[in-house]
């Protein structure tokens, strides 16, 4: 909590759902991906954790992606999974354990997104 409130915080909100800076909402959004308002989250978008652990390796935070250690990346993922109640509130995250991690749309993932949703 402490490094996501140093890092994230201002482009994704103190409660996950958004910042007021550019960066969206990390969790909600369940089930809204067939739906007519998708909400792409990390509850309702990442069809597995071990993806989401490599794009906030690579990509975050913004501006200084790639920053992150390891370690840093792993707890920000299990503040993130706990926050969402895919994890337990607790519960620790490493490279063993994060691949067994079942994400809500494992087995919702769509691929044929219509081009007006990435405008």
């Amino acid at each position: 909590a402490a490094l996501y409130a140093q890092l994230c915080v201002d482009c994704h909100g103190e409660t996950l759902v958004g910042g007021h800076k550019r960066g969206g909402a990390l969790i909600g959004g369940r089930g809204t991906l067939n739906s007519e308002f998708p909400r792409c989250t990390v509850e309702s978008y990442w069809p597995y954790a071990p993806t989401l652990f490599d794009y906030v390796r690579r990509a975050m935070p913004y501006p200084a992606p790639g920053s992150l250690e390891p370690d840093q990346v792993y707890a920000l993922i299990a503040f993130i999974l706990g926050e969402a109640a895919i994890i337990g509130i607790s519960e620790t995250i490493n490279d063993a354990n994060l691949p067994l991690v079942k994400m809500p749309n494992r087995d919702g993932f769509r691929t044929d997104w219509p081009p007006e949703m990435f405008r």
